[in-house]
């Protein structure tokens, strides 16, 4: 198979300035709603501190990505299938060391990644809040990266200086905005614009925005049951907006946009300079 006509895999990455503004709730929704769409998904949980997927949907992974850097085993090997046929990596403190990695532990894991491109559409990484040298890692690897920010101050600057981070050190341009958790539609585009008019005004960057998610009690309720909100509560207010931003990552115009290979991927994301030579191709 040629590279061109390989199957290429979209990489999103889901980032917030600091903790306690539903990121992890929405990787996990926005997940679901895209299998939804027929698409599959891989989600990757990259909080190096405080891995939760796996509590949110209440499993218990066995085995993590930590294994398969030390050989012990493929990364087909630890994937959990979750609800709706999504697919999790669990996280590993073994991903703090990435930049220590031998030779050979860089080439297995860029070529694990290569191999489960065939099997994904989108892969969705779960960073961890801050910014921390992962998070800017993991931001600068994805193709594109879901800001979350809600109506609170500290959510607010922490936020700018996530974005101000990724421009100044990895001059990235676009970021996609998630507002979460506002009472109404109206408060959600204010909050925005306070956003975007101080970024767009001190740094160059562009700054869309994705969706609007409101207040939905739901949401808690889930998490409180360790279930899937997108799926237990079917008919909460703050479904449309989990399909509508399914809808935007889905769309074919942005999905054409979407350049590299999940082994690109795993190459900036332990930063490899140099590309490995790769394999001989049928």
């Amino acid at each position: 198979m040629s590279l061109n006509n390989k199957h290429v895999t979209k990489v999103l990455a889901v980032a917030s300035g600091k903790g306690g503004v539903g990121k992890t709730n929405i990787s996990i929704n926005l997940a679901l709603a895209l299998a939804d769409r027929d698409k599959t998904v891989t989600l990757m949980d990259a909080d190096l501190g405080l891995a939760n997927i796996d509590v949110l949907l209440n499993l218990k992974p066995l085995r993590n990505l930590s294994h398969v850097i030390e050989g012990e085993c493929e990364l087909k090997d630890i994937l959990i299938e979750g609800p709706n046929n999504i697919r999790i990596i669990p996280a590993s403190s073994g991903l703090k060391m990435m930049n220590q990695l031998s030779p050979a532990q860089n080439a297995g894991l860029i070529h694990a990644f290569d191999e489960l491109e065939e099997s994904t559409d989108i892969l969705i990484v779960d960073t961890s809040a801050g910014i921390s040298e992962s998070v800017v890692r993991f931001c600068s690897a994805a193709q594109e990266i879901l800001v979350v920010v809600c109506n609170d101050p500290a959510s607010i600057a922490d936020a700018y200086a996530l974005i101000k981070t990724l421009h100044r050190d990895h001059k990235i341009h676009r970021f996609q905005i998630v507002i979460n958790k506002v009472k109404t539609e109206a408060e959600g585009c204010e909050l925005f614009e306070r956003i975007r008019a101080v970024s767009e005004q001190y740094i160059d960057v562009v700054l869309n925005l994705m969706v609007i998610i409101p207040q939905d009690e739901n949401i808690l309720r889930a998490v409180r049951q360790r279930r899937p909100f997108y799926s237990s509560y079917p008919n909460s207010k703050a479904i449309k907006s989990f399909k509508k931003l399914a809808a935007d990552v889905d769309n074919p115009i942005r999905s054409a946009r979407a350049a590299g290979r999940l082994m690109f991927f795993a190459e900036k994301m332990i930063g490899i300079q140099d590309s490995l030579p790769s394999r001989a191709m049928s």
